[in-house]
């Protein structure tokens, strides 16, 4: 099964870059501006798309951030499940070391995957970019359906 690795170093510490993955602020800001939640599941909408992306939150810490799909839509992302790693570089507890990785895929899912990836690829430097600067830019701006995560 393919899977979808990036890997980036962010100069700000872990606990702004776990705001910007586990906040409904922090995934506004680098993401879509319309993220919501039903208890524990994540919903994402995006322009000209006809239903929210579901991912259920498994975990969020310091460490790990774990994202499960908890929807039918896209089909293509049926039982595939995300993590953001974190880690403190060594020689500099003021930045952080973001392992991301979306796998899971089923088979017949692998023709969507590059496209997949090439959006992850702009999607973690605009987390950089926000966790760096503040500066909010988020890839996708659309209307918000539910309530605020």
């Amino acid at each position: 099964m393919p899977e979808i690795a990036l890997q980036i170093d962010i100069a700000a510490p872990r606990d702004v870059v776990l705001a910007a993955l586990n906040t409904h602020d922090g995934l506004t800001s680098w993401w879509t501006t319309a993220v919501d939640r039903d208890d524990d599941v994540l919903l994402f909408d995006f322009p000209d798309v006809p239903e929210p992306f579901r991912l259920r939150r498994e975990r969020a810490d310091l460490d790990r951030v774990v994202w499960a799909n908890a929807g039918a839509f896209p089909p293509h992302w049926a039982g595939t499940w995300i993590t953001w790693d974190l880690a403190e570089q060594p020689d500099a507890p003021d930045r952080t070391r973001l392992l991301f990785r979306h796998g899971g895929w089923q088979p017949g899912s692998e023709d969507g995957v590059p496209m997949v990836a090439g959006t992850w690829a702009e999607l973690v430097v605009r987390l950089k970019d926000y966790a760096q600067s503040g500066k909010v830019q988020p890839y996708f701006v659309t209307a918000r359906r539910h309530d605020p995560a």
